[in-house]
């Protein structure tokens, strides 16, 4: 009876010790881990600037890449390499956002990794950097070079074809000057052939012998007349009026071929000052009563008048020659030039 008693006692203790079991305890778990993603959840809402590594913003910046554009690159090429973040910037820096600092959850702020590199393969990667960058820009001067090369080239050929232009203006004013040069020597060999005939003919008069027949001579001249009246008539140009009052100051002043030499080279001297000196008045304004002017060109017949075809005007009482700025024709001096030359050098000059 009493071990029956024992049993019974045993039974219900165990169940007494199994009622605090309950399935509720789980539900509480679960409770916790939804407060935890909760807190989680509100904790990813905050975004701050991404950890980078520091040396190679500062390498980054030192190459000229703003800091924003730097730490940005180096956050989405992985953190790992200069290299890397050179290249991310080269294909990304037409994003409207290249220059915006990045921003990324707290919890993803993670510590920052470490480079891939050792730092003497760091300090040749940017070296390697630099060498490029410098190449980059060689290249650029160089191009520059050809593109100022060929600008040269082109106004170097638009320089020698102006040159070209003038030198041949110059070669036909030139030819014009022989061409006038040999008609005048022709015209004075022509009147020289005729005083030689003309002296021939005195000769045989003195001496009582009959004149030659001149038919064989004069049928030259009728051909002159009819070429000359088929020329048509215009009027004499600037060159024509300073070579005829040129001629006509020699033939006034034959006896003294000296004194006339000088009058030519005076006219030239004044001409080439005012040619080269345009703008200085005093090469442009001649006293008239000045001794050494007279003595050379004003005393002559035709050595006024030769200023005035070339522009000069008689000022203040015709006490002076002037020439003012507005009427100085380098063409006019030019051709004044050529036809004092002419004069001084051609022998034959002015025997007409």
């Amino acid at each position: 009876m009493p071990i029956q008693n024992r049993h019974t006692e045993f039974v219900d203790k165990t169940l007494e010790a199994a009622k605090p079991i309950s399935l509720e305890v789980p539900k509480v778990a679960t409770e916790s881990e939804e407060a935890v993603a909760a807190g989680s959840t509100s904790q990813s809402e905050e975004m701050v600037v991404p950890e980078v590594d520091k040396k190679l913003l500062e390498e980054l910046e030192a190459m000229g890449f703003p800091t924003a554009r730097a730490t940005r690159a180096l956050h989405f090429s992985g953190n790992t390499s200069l290299e890397s973040a050179v290249n991310w910037v080269v294909e990304h820096e037409a994003d409207p956002d290249i220059d915006q600092m990045p921003m990324v959850p707290v919890n993803k702020n993670s510590e920052v990794p470490k480079p891939s590199l050792t730092p003497e393969e760091m300090k040749l990667k940017a070296q390697e950097l630099r060498k490029r960058a410098r190449k980059k820009k060689e290249e650029e001067e160089k191009r520059m070079e050809r593109e100022r090369e060929k600008e040269r080239v082109r106004v170097g050929k638009e320089l020698l074809e102006a040159k070209r232009i003038e030198e041949e203006n110059e070669r036909k004013r030139l030819m014009a000057l022989r061409k006038a040069e040999k008609e005048e020597e022709k015209r004075a060999r022509e009147k020289i052939r005729q005083k030689l005939e003309e002296d021939k003919a005195e000769r045989r008069r003195r001496l009582g012998l009959p004149p030659e027949e001149p038919a064989a001579v004069k049928p030259s001249a009728p051909l002159v007349e009819e070429k000359k009246s088929s020329l048509p008539v215009r009027p004499a140009t600037k060159a024509e009026q300073m070579r005829e009052c040129l001629r006509s100051l020699k033939q006034n002043h034959k006896d003294d071929d000296t004194k006339v030499k000088r009058a030519f080279q005076t006219l030239l001297t004044y001409i080439g000052n005012v040619a080269r000196n345009p703008d200085e008045e005093k090469f442009r304004k001649i006293r008239l009563n000045n001794q050494t002017f007279q003595d050379r060109v004003g005393s002559l017949k035709g050595g006024v008048e030769f200023f005035e075809i070339c522009g000069f005007e008689k000022v203040e009482g015709d006490q002076f020659l002037f020439l003012s700025r507005d009427k100085v024709d380098m063409q006019v001096l030019n051709s004044a030039g050529s036809e004092l030359n002419s004069a001084i050098n051609n022998p034959f000059f002015g025997v007409l």
